[in-house]
């Protein structure tokens, strides 16, 4: 499981360093593709392969499943990280989160979230009232 906030910056290629307690789960490969709310999922590549299955499933009849999963696998990038722990974030999808040099890498359970470190603190602030006063289950049968 991934967890905690993170702090890594992008290197001039484009590479960043995973954290630490997220490198022996992502050392056999890993996944990074386009997130939603602008900033990217990076799967172990064994977790990927079980959610692009679990997709395939989905009816091609239905427009929304077509389109989530276009935009979703066709930005998806196979990628091992390198012996120092870095892995490289291709162009476009730097481009699609609005990666600059500061970033935040969040443990999101199941995946990693790379988000450039503007945008995260801003979405931070404007979720974390709502996630204060929320007085109704989110998530059936957790709380």
């Amino acid at each position: 499981m991934f967890l905690g906030t993170h702090t890594p910056r992008l290197d001039d290629k484009g590479r960043l360093f995973l954290p630490a307690k997220f490198r022996d789960r992502l050392a056999n490969g890993l996944v990074v593709t386009r997130g939603q709310e602008r900033c990217l999922y990076v799967f172990p590549l064994d977790a990927f392969t079980e959610i692009a299955t679990a997709m395939q499933k989905a009816p091609t009849s239905s427009k929304a499943a077509r389109d989530y999963m276009r935009v979703f696998l066709s930005g998806a990038s196979d990628e091992i990280p390198d012996k120092q722990g870095r892995v490289t974030i291709p162009t476009a999808l730097r481009e699609y989160a609005g990666l600059s040099r500061d970033c935040t890498v969040i443990g999101a359970g199941n995946r990693v979230e790379v988000w450039d470190a503007e945008a995260w603190a801003s979405y931070l602030e404007a979720t974390e009232q709502a996630f204060s006063d929320q007085s109704e289950e989110v998530i059936p049968g957790l709380m």
